[in-house]
């Protein structure tokens, strides 16, 4: 039932396609013998802010023609780092799908982590895929429900899944629902479709555990926009630290570790880790 589940599980190469001068929309919906039609999406481009905008790309671009097709629709939420190294990296391209069966419309969406090398030209290539695993729904606690009943917590379809699981600790749900009295949050990553390792080392990642959350978009502000102001993200990321998290990472350092840091990573996202 979820869209774009055909790229669950490939590996490939590829090279990095040139961003479009505008964002374009996909060919023309396919539509069924009942009238149902898939809807208009839009190819996703990179910040002019971004670290390393080619990297992304190749990520992104590759997941964008393999789940649109015929009978399927792709759409790019976000595309955030998991880990950017020199010459490696991984990309988290958040989706949102639909397809097209027996005359009617199914709607999901994955998080896709690609992993990328840098070539000896110094294109990044892709050279892996490895797609969200959510699990299935569960008993959930009363915070998981106000988390996904609340309208100032956009969750993209893998991270909704991931609270809809009760795999996520109550830390984490109580932090978002506390945040969410100040602020509308645009989670990006929650624990599926993250490295189980901090990019580049043998350290578990607080993620997968259900332990941490990853925030793209404050206020409708993308944190990576150079136009967002310095003063929204910092006033976050201090709330963070606030409602409980030991580990705040995003592209302002603002104190020591482990309570702040910042790195080329967090340079498009706000990161809050917690300890149980």
């Amino acid at each position: 039932m979820l869209g774009g589940a055909g790229l669950a599980g490939c590996s490939s190469a590829g090279t990095p396609e040139p961003p479009p001068a505008s964002p374009t929309r996909a060919p023309r919906p396919s539509r069924s013998a009942t009238g149902v039609a898939l809807p208009p999406v839009r190819r996703w481009v990179p910040s002019p802010a971004d670290v390393a905008p080619a990297c992304k790309l190749a990520a992104v671009r590759l997941v964008e023609r393999r789940g649109n097709g015929a009978s399927t629709a792709l759409e790019v939420v976000d595309a955030q780092y998991g880990g950017i190294l020199t010459d490696s990296a991984s990309v988290l391209v958040v989706c949102r799908s639909w397809r097209l069966a027996h005359g009617s419309l199914a709607a999901g969406g994955h998080t896709y982590d690609v992993r990328l090398s840098r070539t000896s030209a110094g294109a990044w290539q892709v050279t892996a895929v490895h797609p969200s695993r959510p699990g299935p729904p569960a008993a959930r606690s009363a915070a998981a429900r106000r988390v996904l009943a609340s309208d100032r917590i956009d969750l993209p379809p893998a991270a909704h899944a991931d609270v809809e699981s009760g795999r996520v600790h109550d830390t984490v749900l109580t932090a978002m629902l506390g945040l969410a009295r100040t602020y509308r949050i645009g989670v990006s990553v929650v624990r599926s479709g993250h490295p189980l390792h901090v990019f580049g080392t043998d350290r578990l990642s607080d993620h997968p555990l259900g332990r941490a959350f990853d925030t793209w978009r404050i206020n409708g502000r993308a944190v990576v926009d150079p136009d967002t102001p310095e003063r929204l993200v910092t006033g976050y990321m201090r709330a963070l630290a606030g409602v409980g998290s030991y580990n705040v990472g995003g592209p302002f350092l603002l104190g020591a570790a482990p309570q702040f840091f910042s790195d080329a990573t967090h340079h498009d996202h706000v990161h809050a880790g917690f300890a149980t």
